[in-house]
C-alpha cells in the first residue's frame, strides 16, 4: 500500500514509484557512503602515527606487510611517536636507526682543544687508549641526520639565550654544544663563568649566552649541593621550585632533564607546604609518584610563567645507565668497563631506562599547555655502552690511579666521553632548532 493524501488505498500493479521518494532514498544512500568512507579515511589517518617517518633522502619506507607488534615494540613506537606531534610530514624519528662506524668522521673538537670540558668528561685526555668511540655515526633510518653546523647554531642563538637546566647529564650536553661552536668565536669575543649553580658562556660577537643552571631534581632536595651524601637520606621538597625557576624566567631557549637522581632509592622521602616540624614531616613515596609529582610542580611553573610566543622549551629524554653488563650478554658485574663498541642488537632495552619513569615524564608532558618538545636520546644512547667515561675518570676530585683503572666497580658508566654521544644528542637539538 502508498499513502495517497489521508486515505490509504491498495497498491495498483505496474504503479510508477514517486519521484521524491527515489531522490530521498538516493540522498540517504550517498549520505550514508560518505559518512562510512570518512570514518575510514580518519581511522588510516590515526593509524599513520605507527607507521616510520617519510624519508627525507627520498629512501623508501619498508613495506608494513602483515608484521604484529609484539608488547615491545608497541612500547617503543607509543614512546617514539605518540608524545610527538607528528603533525608535519616531514618529522623525522630520529630515534628509529643504527651506528655506523665512520673512521673519517673527525669531531669539531677534542678534550685537549676545548678548555669548557669538565675532568670527569676528558676521556682521552685521562688516559683513554682507544678512540673508536668518536668515530660512530648516528644514522636514522628513513632520513637524514645533519651534521652539526656551528655557524648555523650561532645564527639561530643571535641576540638569544640558550639555558639548559638539569643534572651532570644535561651539563654533559651543554658543555658539549659549547665546545662544538666556541672554536669558530676569537678569543676575545667570548667569555665563560662558572659557578656552582648557574655558568654562563658568552659569545660577545653574536650577543648570545649559552648557560647551565644546576638543579637534578628541578624540585629542590637536601643532597643536590652534597651537603648530605647519602642517598638514603634525601629528602625532596616536592612543590618547592621557585626560589631557582625564578632564574629561568625571561631566557629563550629552555632545555631540561631530569632522571638519574629520582632513581635511588626506590622510596623517596618527601616534603610539601610548610610543616613546624621541618624535616620530621616527610612521608615516603615510590620514586615513580615523587617523580609524578616534581614534574608537575615543574610543568605548573612552566604554565603559569612561560610565554610560548617567546620562550621554547624542550625537555631531554632520559640518558641509559650501563652498569649491569649482564643487559647485553657480558658476565655481569663488568658494568661498562672496556666496552669498545656500541651494541648491535635491533632495539635493545638495558635495565638503566626505566619505561615506568618516562611514561611519567610523557603523560606530565603531554597535558601543558605550553609547548613542549622532546629531544629523544634514549634508544640512541642504549646502544652506546662503549662511550662513557668509564675508568677514564675522577673520583672525589683526583684522577683514578692505574690500579683503581683496573677494577671494573670503579667505572662511571653514567656520564659520556666529550667528544662523544652528547654531540649527536646536539644534532638532533639543532636540528629542532
Amino acid at each position: 500500500m502508498i499513502f495517497k493524501g489521508t486515505k490509504m488505498v491498495p497498491h495498483q500493479q505496474g504503479a510508477k514509484f514517486p519521484m521524491t521518494t527515489i531522490c530521498v532514498l538516493l540522498f540517504i544512500a550517498i549520505f550514508y557512503v560518505q559518512r562510512r568512507l570518512g570514518f575510514l579515511s580518519s581511522t588510516t589517518t590515526s593509524n599513520n602515527i605507527f607507521k616510520p617517518c617519510p624519508s627525507l633522502n627520498n629512501t623508501k619506507p619498508e613495506p608494513d606487510g602483515d608484521h604484529k607488534l609484539t608488547q615491545e615494540e608497541v612500547i617503543n613506537v607509543t614512546w617514539v611517536n605518540d608524545i610527538f606531534d607528528l603533525e608535519e610530514e616531514e618529522e623525522c624519528n630520529f630515534a628509529n636507526g643504527k651506528w655506523v662506524f665512520n673512521h673519517s668522521i673527525k669531531p669539531l673538537y677534542t678534550d685537549k682543544t676545548c678548555p669548557y670540558i669538565s675532568t670527569p668528561f676528558s676521556c682521552l685526555k685521562n688516559g683513554r687508549l682507544d678512540s673508536h668511540y668518536i668515530h660512530w655515526d648516528w644514522q636514522p633510518q628513513h632520513c637524514t641526520l645533519p651534521q652539526f653546523d656551528p655557524k648555523l647554531a650561532l645564527e639561530k642563538l643571535q641576540g638569544k639565550r640558550l639555558l639548559f637546566v638539569g643534572d651532570s647529564l644535561q651539563q654533559n650536553q651543554w658543555e658539549s654544544f659549547i665546545c662544538m661552536v666556541e672554536w669558530m668565536i676569537p678569543e676575545d669575543q667570548k667569555s665563560m663563568k662558572r659557578r656552582n649553580v648557574h655558568s654562563v658562556f658568552q659569545a660577545k660577537e653574536y650577543n648570545a649566552t649559552i648557560e647551565f643552571y644546576w638543579a637534578p631534581m628541578l624540585v629542590e632536595s637536601n643532597t643536590e649541593f652534597f651537603v648530605v651524601r647519602d642517598p638514603q637520606k634525601k629528602i625532596v621538597k616536592i612543590d618547592s621550585i621557585m626560589e631557582r625557576a625564578k632564574n629561568w624566567e625571561g631566557v629563550d631557549i629552555l632545555v631540561f632533564n631530569s632522571y638519574v637522581w629520582w632513581m635511588n632509592p626506590p622510596m623517596i622521602k618527601t616534603l610539601w607546604g610548610s610543616f613546624g616540624n621541618g624535616e620530621d614531616g616527610y612521608e615516603e613515596l615510590d620514586a615513580k609518584i615523587a617523580y609524578n609529582l616534581g614534574l608537575r610542580t615543574w610543568a605548573n611553573w612552566i604554565d603559569s610563567t612561560i610565554n610560548p610566543n617567546k620562550t621554547r622549551v624542550f625537555f631531554t629524554t632520559m640518558s641509559p645507565v650501563h652498569t649491569r653488563s649482564s643487559d647485553w650478554g657480558k658476565m655481569d658485574d663488568l658494568k661498562c668497563f672496556n666496552e669498545t663498541k656500541p651494541v648491535t642488537r635491533k632495539n635493545h632495552w638495558g635495565s638503566g631506562s626505566d619505561k615506568g619513569m618516562m611514561s611519567v615524564v610523557a603523560k606530565v608532558i603531554n597535558k601543558t599547555r605550553v609547548p613542549v618538545t622532546f629531544i629523544n636520546i634514549t634508544q640512541i644512547s642504549e646502544y652506546r655502552i662503549d662511550a662513557h667515561s668509564s675508568v677514564y675518570t675522577e673520583s672525589w676530585g683526583r684522577l683514578l690511579t692505574k690500579e683503581e683503572k683496573s677494577n671494573p666497580q670503579n667505572a662511571d658508566c653514567v656520564h659520556w666521553c666529550l667528544p662523544g654521544l652528547p654531540d649527536t644528542w646536539n644534532r638532533i637539538f639543532l636540528t629542532m632548532l
